[in-house]
């Protein structure tokens, strides 16, 4: 376990903007951090749910195994993101699973005390409202481009929405996405096999659209070409 966040840290985070001092230091007393190496489960589905995780730094991977072995992915999240807030609003079991696909830092919270946060604190609960209708909105876009993209399109749109979700500034105007990719997790959210999302990632890179570190890191470097395939 490692040491209480700072209020620095919660005040970049979107659920807890706009909260008084006093407040961010009741979070400061009810939450706990943790650092969760690859590959660690944080949350498995159909289990009750009784903590809520806010990403610091890293990514996981929200995905449902299916009868007949296939990983449907839901969504990958990063630095910022809130995940396992749904069975804490609605009393039900957890509904997917939640992997970490790199070194995660999380922020985690109790049931009574995230409850608690809801009932005294109409900040957080707006923002909360916000962080919902944000993840409604991408989901609707997510089903508009399924239907109507071809592969190409589908990863265009989907690189350039994580970049302007989590991008950072890079040379020449370029965004840096800092969460990890695999051409896999990729395939499986725009609902391609992962030859072809490889195809579309070469030609990608070879045209200088996009780049890719070692760990999985995607850099935007042509935004305007991406968005023409959408």
């Amino acid at each position: 376990m490692l040491s209480q966040p700072t209020p620095d840290t919660l005040e970049q985070i979107t659920l807890f903007q706009g909260l008084e001092a006093r407040h961010i230091n009741w979070f400061i007393s009810h939450l706990h951090c943790n650092v969760f190496p690859t590959e660690t489960n944080l949350i498995t589905v159909e289990q009750p749910g009784d903590v809520v995780f806010i990403i610091i730094n890293g990514t996981v991977k929200v995905h449902v195994k299916q009868a007949s072995g296939a990983d449907v992915v839901l969504a990958i999240l990063g630095k910022g993101d809130i995940v396992g807030e749904m069975s804490l609003l609605d009393s039900a079991g957890r509904s997917a699973d939640v992997v970490t696909l790199e070194e995660s830092t999380v922020l985690w919270m109790d049931r009574d005390s995230f409850q608690e946060a809801l009932n005294t604190i109409p900040s957080v609960s707006v923002n909360l409202f916000r962080l919902l209708a944000q993840r409604l909105r991408l989901a609707n876009a997510q089903i508009q481009t399924l239907a109507t993209l071809d592969v190409y399109g589908r990863v265009a749109r989907q690189l350039l929405a994580f970049a302007e979700k989590y991008g950072e500034n890079g040379p020449n105007g370029s965004q840096i996405i800092p969460i990890r990719l695999t051409q896999g997790d990729i395939a499986d959210l725009v609902g391609a096999s992962r030859k072809r999302v490889n195809q579309v990632m070469v030609k990608f890179k070879l045209y200088h659209y996009i780049s890719v570190d070692v760990n999985g890191h995607v850099t935007v470097l042509n935004p305007g070409a991406l968005m023409r395939f959408c």
